[in-house]
């Protein structure tokens, strides 16, 4: 494997005996809280306290009683109105891995990896005692460790995240996950689903949209809380993932594929985005993965249903 500069202490790896899902105490007070960027997926049960949550560039606002859903290498803050106290549930796609496992319940792409979906779930009384309960019951297991705890943990955890997957598509007006109120987002989502490998400026969607670069940013920013830059670049970002994980394809044929013709200025932009340069993150991940992931079907990467479709 080649060097990396960035650490890497924090990253999930069963060489070292890391735990493929572990849960612990979230306690926040007025300080904004940003956890280490890890190659968990993460589940935030928020008990009590209200504020502002950022995952990535993307902010959105959350209260008590509620899920909050992130994705691996994200850049997550924290910022408090009343101080927080909940859960955290991280598991590994060696644990459970969404990137599949979104054919069964549509998690992928209502929970995790939609561009256009605000990853928060509110629960209601019954609901939040069925979580509470399940989070509980992981964490006995992960404790005991008594015959076939794993198996038991990743039930309890299927049945959180499908429990999850129903409360958000009640709510959905615009297809999996999405909650978009304003109808210009959902042209602008197939637009971006249509186009996002070869066109990158905001100004080439407002076009379509036959509306100004800053109404559509002005509706994006109230709607959804960031940019049309941002929406366009996870949705590529999710793509060059995909593709890293899923294919031994060359990363500069994937930059070429995503419309970057320097290399390096793709590499970069990757980088910042979660913390790794592509071929580490290709080989960190395959080599923890132990290649089984090199097996799928890669050429189109799904994030929602009806793309999954025709793309598995």
């Amino acid at each position: 494997m080649k060097a990396e500069s960035s650490p890497i202490e924090n990253l999930y790896d069963p060489r070292r005996g890391d735990q493929a899902i572990r849960t612990e105490s979230l306690c926040v007070g007025r300080k904004p809280y940003e956890p280490v960027r890890t190659n968990y997926f993460a589940v935030y049960l928020i008990e009590a306290g209200s504020g502002t949550f950022w995952a990535d560039a993307s902010s959105f606002s959350f209260g008590p009683a509620s899920l909050l859903f992130f994705v691996p290498y994200q850049h997550i803050r924290l910022e408090c109105d009343k101080p927080v106290r909940g859960e955290v549930l991280q598991f590994h796609a060696n644990f459970l891995c969404v990137e599949t496992f979104h054919a069964e319940v549509g998690c992928s792409g209502v929970l995790f990896n939609d561009p256009f979906g605000v990853p928060v779930v509110t629960l209601d009384a019954p609901a939040m005692a069925e979580v509470v309960g399940l989070v509980e019951r992981i964490r006995s297991e992960q404790t005991a460790r008594e015959l076939a705890y794993s198996e038991v943990m990743l039930a309890h955890l299927k049945v959180l995240l499908v429990l999850a997957t129903r409360r958000k598509t009640v709510t959905s007006t615009c297809g999996p996950g999405a909650d978009l109120r304003h109808p210009l987002l959902a042209e602008l989502r197939d637009l971006i689903e249509q186009n996002y490998r070869t066109q990158h400026a905001p100004a080439d969607y407002a076009q379509k949209l036959h509306v100004t670069a800053k109404t559509l940013g002005r509706i994006v920013r109230d709607h959804l809380g960031t940019t049309v830059t941002d929406l366009i670049r996870n949705r590529f970002l999710i793509h060059a993932k995909w593709q890293l994980l899923h294919t031994l394809r060359p990363v500069k044929d994937i930059a070429r594929e995503l419309g970057f013709a320097d290399e390096l200025y793709f590499s970069r932009l990757f980088k910042k985005a979660t913390g790794h340069s592509p071929t580490f993150f290709r080989e960190f991940e395959t080599e923890i993965r132990g290649g089984s992931n090199l097996s799928m079907s890669s050429s189109h990467a799904p994030i929602l249903r009806s793309a999954a479709a025709t793309d598995t």
